[in-house]
């Protein structure tokens, strides 16, 4: 079914739950029974309950939609089953004079989501901060900062700017060689993964970038240590940014800065471990915690890896786009060389990850080896006192000790059992300090 069939569909739908309400409204109201006041007040209720269920299963799109082709009294008497939670939302959805029409003056805003928008103003970023539709106008931006953005605000702010928004949670299926490309209208759309290590807890978080009319715009679901950097960078230093190349090659230079942070986070928690390990022995418990930690630790690796090669892929992307000036390419040839060292350190604790685990691992088996060497020296000290024990059993024993009082027979019998053993145990660490010994160098 097409959409414009949907809609008609569930606005018939309304004008039924509508007509419904005002004939039985009107029939109740007509007759005379007791308890009046009571019924009709049961009846409203019902009504309402039947538009507000309708609601609530209904997008925001389709509310909008339901509002302008509804007569004025039919809107009117439809929006105040809406939800407040949800008014602002639809608002969006609306035109000026259906919202006009609803509820004067008032404009939708940017509740839950943060938009900001950027102008440079002396060689510095001076924020603008965007609560409504009013705040875009006359805004000259570099740059348009886009944060947890509904469907209906990424289209309002991209129909003022005249391009089309995506969502940044859309784009994470992409292949590799679709994130990066032009469009026909010149337009540069980058969709890369930035790091987000908050709380010993790594993810990466999808960023779309687009390069449209000289304004760079972000979008992304969650804020970003990297992007409160770069604005406070550019806005306290003058001349930090001159365009919005500059802009998005120092976000992806800064994003570098970040994982490089990162990386010393792990060489210090590595660190750690390493004199754990090393010690002179770790109980079975603290083996496991470590392997926790290691593990912690390889996948942060791992992910800050992949975040720096998803960065120098679009970094490549630039340069080959020929958009960047002169200093612009050494700048992204800087952050090109400064990925490639990363990458080397990335390696080189991936080996030391995999050292300290082989360690530790060998650290449980060498336990495990200490106890079946304790299992074993018992079985064998116990060994000949069974023998004893099975001898001391027989009918002949009772023979032999005939006259011999058995408190005398049995203590005697069981004074030979702790010598045998004693002795046994004697010799065996008397033979694991000559082995030890003769292991030892010279």
């Amino acid at each position: 079914m097409h959409r414009q069939e949907v809609n008609t569909v569930t606005t018939e739908k309304v004008f039924e739950l509508l007509r419904k309400q005002r004939r039985v409204e009107g029939m109740v109201h007509g007759q005379t029974m007791p308890r009046h006041d009571m019924v009709e007040t049961l009846v409203q209720r019902q009504h309402s309950a039947e538009l507000q269920n309708f609601i609530a299963q209904t997008p925001s799109q389709a509310i909008g939609a339901i509002l302008e082709a509804l007569a004025a009294d039919d809107a009117a008497l439809f929006w105040q089953q809406v939800p407040e939670s949800r008014q602002n939302e639809v608002l969006w959805e609306v035109s000026d004079a259906c919202r006009e029409q609803l509820v004067g003056n008032r404009e939708p805003t940017f509740d839950a989501t943060q938009i900001n928008a950027f102008e440079l103003r002396g060689g510095k970023l001076q924020l603008i901060a965007i609560e409504s539709r009013k705040n875009l106008e006359g805004v000259r931006p570099v740059w348009i900062d886009l944060i947890n953005a509904t469907p209906s605000e990424r289209a309002y702010v991209g129909t003022h700017f005249g391009l089309n928004l995506p969502d940044p949670g859309d784009m994470t299926d992409l292949e590799v060689s679709s994130r990066f490309h032009i469009e026909e209208t010149g337009d540069v759309h980058l969709h890369s993964n930035f790091l987000l290590d908050r709380e010993g807890k790594s993810r990466s978080v999808p960023v779309v970038f687009i390069v449209h009319k000289g304004v760079l715009f972000s979008l992304r679901n969650e804020d970003l240590p990297v992007f409160r950097l770069q604005r406070r960078r550019a806005g306290t230093q003058p001349g930090y940014v001159s365009d919005c190349s500059d802009l998005l090659l120092d976000l992806y230079g800064a994003d570098v800065e970040y994982s490089a942070d990162s990386l010393e986070d792990i060489y210090a928690t590595l660190g750690k471990v390493g004199r754990q390990v090393l010690s002179e022995a770790i109980s079975d418990r603290e083996a496991a915690a470590i392997l926790g930690d290691i593990a912690e630790e390889e996948d942060l690796n791992g992910r800050i890896r992949s975040n720096i090669l998803d960065t120098q892929r679009a970094i490549h992307f630039l340069i080959r786009c020929k958009i960047l000036s002169t200093v612009q390419l050494d700048d992204a040839r800087q952050i090109l060389q400064n990925i490639e060292s990363l990458n080397s350190h990335t390696s080189f604790l991936f080996d030391k990850i995999n050292f300290l685990m082989d360690a530790t691992i060998g650290f449980i088996n060498i336990n495990q080896n200490k106890r079946v060497n304790q299992l074993t020296v018992f079985g064998v000290v116990f060994m000949p006192i069974n023998i004893l024990a099975g001898v001391g059993g027989m009918s002949e024993f009772s023979m032999m000790t005939q006259g011999v009082p058995w408190p005398l027979a049995f203590g005697g019998f069981l004074l030979a059992a702790v010598l045998v053993g004693g002795l046994t145990y004697i010799a065996l660490k008397h033979h694991e300090i000559r082995q030890s010994r003769r292991g030892k160098p010279g």
